[in-house]
Formats: structure tokens, C-alpha cells, sequence
């Protein structure tokens, strides 16, 4: 056993004083209380301790290209699609062991950052000539290995990609990702789940890559085919001309086509869903599916705003993501996800309660995402995992207990972070 002492702990009701956190073995919390437990040795951590947050979508391989692609020759136009090419060739330089190291760069970042557990959204299947490992699961092992080299956890969501657009072959750029069939993909996605038993902390996912990327049909079967015990993940609507594509080809927008199509609940993860109508915005709320905001990306790819407050009023649910790596800092990203909405709503109170809100449902609905249902961020019998922010930064020493977390989450950066605990271990610390 090991026991912590916490200047505060976030509970769902608000920060708690001097709290004593008792771990075993495996890192499951066995003690949870203001009462110091007898006659051991307790470390003590003069800082505030958060739940851990939850990266939901995460395109590893795309760190090798972060930063790099934001030269823009004047009288050129760049947008998502331009930058897309620059990802394909990215996606065919990396081989396995280039990959793993990558990953394990990535993810060391991630926990620097507060992140304690990743879904890995992966596509990058096959080697660089476009024909499969001896292991079909080989690059998602390489990240699994990675993951587990950096001590974070990881939901490991290897994805159906079969199309290069709406009715359109695959281009040779993209020869990496694709599986021809629905049982091509199954395969796939047994292989992966051996790779997945391999790590303690590894866990299965499923998806498919989206509309575009795979028949509408193969779509509706890998869903309705595919394991019923397993988180859904798939990307919708993030650009306005894939909108204008789907409605072409499919006779509907994206979301309202998933939402006819699929039996939409809470098993759902739909990436991005940038540009929803009124109607679309209020039935994909009440579908209880969780919707994935990548704040960094979709601000850097010129993608659009999210209508989190319209979708949130309706009863929405959302976590969040990393994508293609240029933003990691969970703080900045949720700060900007409630910016955006006051720009766009022209006042401050976008949220009740607001940075409440905003980790409430980055936590919660992010652990969905990953395969697991808690409503507690710290409870006996469940794993110790932590962001812990330093309380002797000026501005948090200060600090009421009712207002800590919106000091916390409105000023601070990575910066203020004294470590990142995984299972009851410091696997980042400053």
C-alpha cells in the first residue's frame, strides 16, 4: 500500500481539503478520506490533484508533421485538403520502429501535459508498398508499446478505411490505411485485440474512418456486425465541402444521414461534427452519442466552430482530443472550446459554472470513450490517476477553494503541473 496526502482533491462537488489517498499494488484507490489513516508512511503532495484527463482522439503518426506544415507561399490558397496531401506523405515515411519511437515521444508529451489515458484512432495499417505485416496488427502493437514504454494508458481504436472519397478508389497516397472488405477489417480488428492483451493498460475500440472513407453499406455492417461491447468511433461533418460531397452522393448531410442510418446511443463517438443544422445539432444531443472536439486541430485546419453551447442546451455530451497533435495542452484547448462560444454568443457565460462544466464533461465522457463508465473522477476501487497542479504558483497559492479549479484551468499551463500520476505512480514529475 501507499498512501498521499493531496492539499485538495477534485470531487464532482468541488475541491476537498487534505485529503489521504491509500493505493495498492495495482493502483486502485483503497482509501479516500479527510482522516489520516494510522500508522503509516504518507507522502505528502502540496498540490491540488485532478482526475486525469482523457485525450479521445489521437492520430500518433501525425506528431511527425506538427508545426511543419504552416509555410504558406504568398498568393497560395492552403486549407484541409492541401494540408491532407502533406499528411499522406507523412503517414508513408515512418516505418514500425519509426513509428514506436514517435509514439513514445508523443505520449511521454501527453502525460507532461496532465493526460493519463489515449484513444489512438488508428488508420496507418499496412506497410509503406501498401501490403499487410505478417502481424496485421503490427503498427497497432507498435503503439501499444509505445503506450506502454510511456506509462499512459491507451484505448487502441484501429479503423476501417477503405475508400479515398464518396464513391472514389483509393489514391496511391493512401495505400497505408486501406482494408478492401468488411471482413478484411474484422480481421484486422481480431489481431488488434490480441495486441491489446498484451498490455495491462490497453483496452479495444472499433470504428470506422468516416462517411467518405467506407460504403455506406460496409458502414451500416460494421456497425450492426461488429462487437457490441466496444466503444464506436468515427469522424462526420468537419469539413463544408465533405458536407457538400455526402449530400451528392448519399442524399443527406452526414449527421443526419448517421443519425437515419445507425442506431445512434452512447456507444457513439463522432468526431469533430463542425457544421450541424439546427435540427441535426438537437437530435444528435438527445442520441446520447458523444461528440469528440479537437479545439487545436480544428482551429488549425480552418475547419469552423462547434455549436457546443447549442448542442450542450439540448443536452449533448463531448470530450475531447488531440488529432493531429498541434495542441496538447488540455487546458488551453478546453479554454478555447468556452472562448469560442463567447465570441461567437457575445457574453461570458456560455456555461454554467464554467470551467465545472467543462472538466465534468472532458472526464466523464472522454472515460466513455475509452470503454469506461464512471461518475466519480476519484472513488474506491477505481485507478489513482492524476493531474496535479502546483499550489505554490502565485496565482493558485492565492486561491479560494471555490475558485481553484477556474484559476486552475483559465490561467495555467503544463507549467503549473507537479506531475502526472498513473495508477498511483508518478510517471511525469517536475
Amino acid at each position: 500500500m501507499k498512501y498521499f496526502k493531496f492539499n485538495a482533491l477534485l470531487l464532482r462537488n468541488g475541491f476537498k481539503e487534505s485529503v489521504y489517498v491509500g493505493v495498492d499494488q495495482k493502483g486502485i484507490i483503497t482509501y479516500l478520506s479527510d482522516q489520516k489513516p494510522d500508522s503509516v508512511h504518507i507522502e505528502i503532495v502540496a498540490g491540488a490533484a485532478l482526475p486525469g484527463f482523457q485525450n479521445s482522439h489521437s492520430h500518433a503518426f501525425q506528431y511527425g508533421m506538427a508545426g511543419i506544415a504552416e509555410r504558406h507561399a504568398p498568393g497560395t490558397k492552403d486549407d484541409f485538403w492541401s494540408w491532407r496531401e502533406a499528411m499522406y506523405r507523412c503517414a508513408l515515411s515512418q516505418d514500425p520502429d519509426e513509428l514506436q519511437v514517435l509514439a513514445t515521444t508523443l505520449y511521454r508529451e501527453m502525460l507532461r501535459n496532465g493526460y493519463t489515458h489515449v484513444a489512438e484512432f488508428h488508420y496507418l495499417h499496412h506497410d509503406k508498398n501498401g501490403q499487410s505485416y505478417s502481424n496485421k496488427a503490427e503498427l497497432g502493437e507498435r503503439l501499444i508499446a509505445a503506450a506502454q514504454t510511456a506509462g499512459i494508458k491507451i484505448t487502441l481504436i484501429p479503423v476501417f478505411y477503405q475508400k479515398g472519397s464518396f464513391g472514389k478508389d483509393p489514391a496511391e497516397s493512401q495505400r497505408r490505411f486501406i482494408c478492401p472488405t468488411v471482413d478484411d477489417y474484422f480481421n484486422l480488428l481480431e489481431h488488434s485485440r490480441v495486441s491489446v492483451s498484451h498490455y495491462t493498460n490497453a483496452k479495444l475500440g472499433f470504428g470506422v474512418h468516416s462517411l467518405r472513407a467506407v460504403s455506406a453499406a460496409d458502414i451500416i455492417s460494421t456497425f450492426e456486425d461488429g462487437p457490441k461491447n466496444l466503444p464506436f468511433h468515427l469522424h462526420a461533418a468537419e469539413q463544408l465541402r465533405e458536407v457538400a460531397d455526402c449530400e451528392a452522393f448519399l442524399g443527406q448531410r452526414p449527421i443526419a444521414w448517421i443519425l437515419d442510418h445507425l442506431e445512434v446511443d452512447q456507444r457513439f463517438n463522432i468526431v469533430h461534427c463542425t457544421h450541424m443544422t439546427d435540427v441535426e445539432t438537437s437530435r444528435l444531443a438527445r442520441s446520447r452519442a458523444n461528440v469528440v472536439l479537437c479545439t487545436g486541430t480544428e482551429g488549425n485546419l480552418g475547419d469552423g466552430i462547434f455549436r457546443l453551447k447549442d448542442f450542450t442546451e439540448n443536452g449533448g455530451s463531448w470530450s475531447m482530443g488531440t488529432d493531429s497533435q498541434i495542441s496538447l495542452n488540455p487546458l488551453e484547448d478546453l479554454r478555447w472550446l468556452d472562448y469560442t462560444q463567447r465570441m461567437l454568443h457575445h457574453q461570458r457565460n456560455t456555461f454554467d459554472d464554467g470551467a465545472a462544466s467543462l472538466l465534468d464533461s472532458a472526464i466523464l465522457n472522454g472515460r466513455s470513450a475509452m470503454g469506461i463508465e464512471t461518475k466519480e473522477y476519484f472513488q474506491i476501487g477505481a485507478p489513482m490517476d492524476a493531474a496535479v497542479y502546483d499550489l505554490n504558483r502565485p496565482l493558485l497559492r492565492g486561491a479560494e477553494l471555490e475558485n481553484l479549479l477556474s484559476v486552475i484551468l483559465y490561467t495555467s499551463d503544463s507549467s503549473a503541473l507537479l506531475g502526472t500520476m498513473v495508477n498511483g505512480g508518478w510517471v511525469a514529475r517536475v
